[in-house]
């Protein structure tokens, strides 16, 4: 679908207007912070009861999902995943209330939902957009928020000024629908791998008498090394150079080796650190003990495949 296409369908409703579905924490406050930024916003919850907060600020409770989307031009999805999306696009009369309108969704699940989706959204004359939201709900409507966005770039430019009162820090990806969902999963990827490995990395300080936030410091000056550590192996992996001068595998695999016999001699779990030291291992194994950690990355992309 075409922007001109999508603009002789549009109803004749304020441009300005916008339509939230889903009043969880994050949902609630991009209403929040949409009605901050002065736009007639429409709110709905499958369950209700949520929307009470946002009605004193000045939010319009709609008593169905077709009745919320029939209100704007622009109607902004955050709910679960897209299974809970597919539920509320689904219901009665919603994708007839679409039609000719646009839906941003900002929900996350992974990209072959989102072209699924997509595809739905397309066969049902309804213009989509998909986002990712890569900061935490305190965020929202501040300098601070990001988000990421994919599909028809005309189409993001057009809701653009709109989009804005959530945040100032959109970048659009690209007109391939499950961008934004490949990003968001891979970023998470980072998150919740790193979360895992401070959970992990407590547990043992723990068993060894190391409080917490006795351990906090130290790991923030971890954590403050890595940007430059990971521009330097994205370098490596895209021009497959995978460099072990500084560090080489053989030195990762002895570590990742030794926290694995720490946590299991206190009866830890160590999944986490198995599963690295497994792959390690197996890349020397292969060959590649000289190179650096990051050659692993082939290993997860092939598989038992890989060889030297």
């Amino acid at each position: 679908m075409n922007e001109s296409t999508t603009t002789a369908q549009q109803p004749a409703t304020d441009r300005s207007s916008v339509t939230v579905l889903g009043l969880g924490p994050m949902g609630r406050a991009l209403a929040g912070a949409f009605l901050a930024g002065g736009h007639r916003t429409t709110v709905w919850n499958r369950t209700p009861g949520r929307e009470g907060a946002l009605v004193e600020r000045g939010a319009l409770a709609a008593a169905t999902a077709a009745e919320a989307v029939a209100a704007s031009e622009l109607t902004v999805v955050c709910v679960v995943d897209y299974r809970a999306v597919e539920g509320v696009l689904g219901g009665e009369g919603v994708a007839e209330a679409l039609r000719g309108r646009t839906v941003v969704n900002l929900s996350n699940d992974i990209p072959q939902r989102v072209r699924a989706l997509a595809a739905w959204a397309e066969e049902h004359g309804v213009d989509y957009l998909d986002g990712a939201i890569m900061t935490p709900t305190s965020t929202i409507g501040t300098p601070d928020a990001v988000y990421l966005h994919s599909g028809p770039e005309a189409l993001f430019r057009r809701h653009l000024p709109v989009l804005e009162a959530l945040g100032a820090a959109h970048t659009h990806l690209g007109e391939e629908i499950g961008l934004a969902a490949a990003y968001d999963i891979a970023l998470l990827d980072v998150f919740y791998s790193a979360m895992g490995g401070f959970a992990h990395a407590l547990a043992v300080a723990g068993a060894e008498g190391i409080g917490a936030r006795e351990l906090a410091p130290f790991a923030d000056g971890i954590a403050r090394i890595l940007p430059p550590i990971f521009e330097e192996l994205a370098a490596e992996v895209d021009s497959g150079t995978f460099s072990g001068e500084e560090s080489p595998l053989t030195s990762a695999a002895s570590a990742a080796s030794h926290i694995v016999e720490a946590s299991e001699h206190h009866g830890i779990e160590a999944g986490i650190m198995r599963a690295v030291q497994g792959l390690t291992h197996r890349a020397v194994g292969l060959g590649h003990g000289q190179d650096g950690f990051i050659r692993i990355t082939e290993l997860l992309r092939r598989g038992s495949r890989a060889t030297a």
